[in-house]
């Protein structure tokens, strides 16, 4: 190593107990900060990977059973989930409208009837089950915006600690030259620029999570209204069909 070269490692050694303390509390953000980094990253891209698959695959099959069971294998997948959750709704609704209208003799046009007075069930059942899916997704991702808020600061505020016992130590010794002035405050620096680079990733990932998010719910928002005008349909050919035969 270079005579005049930057040994930030011996700078940290020789640093105050404060300071060392606001560098350990820092790796600390930083190791949380890359945790959450890696887990979320690892986590939208098979949402959004999955998420393609199964969509594709439901415009693509015949009925809805065939796209249940390919949901059940997409595990990683929001849009996959809610359309579980909707179908099951759907399937219970549609298996207690039928005993209802068997019950009052209301035939078919009593299963119809309930059947689409279900249809709100199943848009409530879609929009907790969106809900729950945007919560899972935003689990930890605060806590990024928490790090960039902070973590300049509690920098700062070492590098401040830092300063002040240099000038404590000037005032005892009586000299105030480069050299004695120097080394302390290097080493208090050393915080901020800890601060910063534990801060500038942990902003940039939120950033970014934030909109593969938004991106997420729009897709979840968007199939939730295409699932529910697919069910609309359905009911209202099966009941011109059932005015056709009578």
């Amino acid at each position: 190593m270079l005579p005049n070269s930057i040994n930030v490692f011996q700078m940290v050694l020789n640093a105050g107990l404060m300071v060392q303390f606001v560098l350990l509390l820092l790796l600390i953000f930083s190791i949380a900060t890359w945790a959450i980094i890696f887990i979320k990253w690892r986590y939208l891209r098979k949402a959004f990977r999955e998420s393609a698959a199964f969509t594709e695959f439901f415009w693509k099959s015949r009925n809805l059973s065939d796209a249940f069971a390919r949901s059940k294998q997409l595990r990683n997948s929001p849009v996959a989930r809610i359309f579980r959750i909707g179908y099951m709704e759907l399937k219970r609704l549609s298996q207690s409208g039928a005993s209802i209208a068997a019950k009052r003799g209301g035939g078919e046009a009593g299963t119809l009837g309930a059947k689409f007075a279900g249809i709100d069930n199943v848009q409530r059942a879609l929009r907790r089950a969106i809900n729950v899916e945007i919560t899972r997704m935003t689990q930890m991702v605060p806590f990024l915006a928490t790090t960039g808020n902070t973590t300049p600061f509690i920098g700062l505020f070492g590098t401040v600690w830092g300063i002040m016992n240099s000038f404590h130590g000037i005032g005892l010794r009586g000299s105030a030259s480069l050299a004695v002035v120097a080394p302390g405050i290097s080493e208090a620096l050393v915080a901020t620029a800890a601060g910063l680079a534990v801060a500038i990733p942990a902003v940039i990932a939120f950033n970014h999570f934030t909109f593969k998010i938004r991106i997420v719910e729009s897709e979840l928002n968007s199939f939730s209204a295409d699932f529910l005008n697919i069910i609309e349909r359905e009911l209202i050919r099966v009941e011109g069909e059932g005015h056709e035969q009578r």
